[in-house]
């Protein structure tokens, strides 16, 4: 639930709350608001200048940086790392949380560009055609050194500054093994073949479903602090997702399980309060409704209204819940595990 100034002007009209108390109320909101990731100018440009700072040295990477050799590339790393880890002790002791956040990040992600300095500098890297900057482009086996150190740090700066944020590039990372890892199980001349295709896609479904219970875990644990979950069910859904939505199969029944899962999604979405698995549930929603149209009905004029009617029906649906939420709400949550009563409290007030 989002109070902004407006609603506060209405209670204090409303005579809920005296002037002098919204005035109080609403300066507490502004200063707690100022540690909460939002859609503010300030966040924006917070968020825009410290992604443009880490783009630089991930993305962004040129082949020029290679001109400086091994030794080269991991002292240029350590120094600026260094002046991350100050900018963030320094913000860190000003109380600007998210700007903290942002350059204890920035010296995680520049974790990998080290370890391929320091290997390339002792001789140890095995592919003289492969360079840095394709770590974000390209699956491959050689990167799971690289992904293995940033996870090792990733956790290791987590815990000391404790910022959400710093679980993005932990997440990322995890990822980006879990696509690597394949690459050493399987033929890599074979890469595109439907059989290793598939694998792929199994491989990154159950991995989401891994991290995504993963997620769930630190959501508990961290139920009276900050949202630490949110990153790891981003990367979470979208590798079950992904890997759900490219498996293959001619069965209208397997189809209609995956319409299931779908919509399962959006329930355990509404749930958690989480937008990600709702967005991508109503997205594959879509993507079956799109079939039976498009394949199975597409001859039946009777489809359409069928459709309109089940979409009416779910519009009735969504009215007898708003009327009924507190009751069913209060009952459901009484079944429920107590640290997952206090997390959906804290969620849903």
């Amino acid at each position: 639930m989002e109070v902004s100034k407006a609603s506060i002007q209405k209670a204090v009209a409303n005579n809920i709350i005296s002037e002098q108390q919204g005035v109080d109320l609403y300066n507490f909101f502004q200063a707690e608001s100022q540690h909460t990731p939002a859609f503010t100018l300030t966040h924006i440009l917070y968020y825009l200048g410290g992604l443009i700072a880490i783009g630089a040295m991930t993305l962004f990477m040129n082949l020029g940086w290679e001109q400086f050799g091994g030794l080269g590339i991991l002292f240029i790393s350590l120094l600026y790392a260094g002046v991350g880890l100050k900018l963030a002790n320094s913000l860190a002791h000003k109380n600007l949380t998210i700007p903290a956040g942002i350059c204890a990040t920035f010296v995680v992600c520049l974790t990998p560009l080290a370890i391929y300095g320091f290997q390339q500098w002792l001789g140890l890297w095995p592919d003289n055609d492969t360079v840095y900057r394709q770590f974000h482009t390209r699956i491959k086996w050689l990167w799971l050194y690289m992904e293995l150190g940033t996870l090792v740090t990733g956790l290791i700066i987590a815990w000391r500054y404790k910022f959400p944020f710093l679980i993005m590039p932990i997440a990322v990372t995890l990822w980006y093994i879990s696509m690597d890892v394949v690459m050493l199980i399987i033929d890599q001349d074979d890469i595109w073949n439907s059989h290793t295709w598939e694998f792929r896609a199994k491989v990154s479904m159950y991995f989401g479903i891994l991290m995504t219970l993963l997620a769930f875990w630190v959501d508990i644990r961290s139920r009276h602090t900050a949202d630490y979950a949110f990153w790891l069910y981003l990367f979470g859904v979208i590798a079950f997702w992904g890997g759900l939505s490219s498996q293959n199969s001619d069965s209208e029944l397997s189809k209609f399980f995956y319409f299931c899962i779908n919509l399962a999604m959006v329930g355990l979405g509404a749930l958690l309060v989480r937008k990600v698995f709702v967005i991508f549930g109503a997205l594959g929603s879509c993507f079956y409704l799109g079939h039976l149209a498009s394949n199975v009905f597409k001859d039946s004029w009777l489809f359409p209204i069928a459709l309109t009617a089940i979409g009416l029906g779910v519009v009735y649906a969504g009215i007898l819940w708003q009327k009924n939420e507190v009751k069913i709400t209060r009952k459901a949550r009484h079944v429920l595990p107590k640290p997952l009563q206090e997390l959906l409290d804290k969620k849903l007030g």
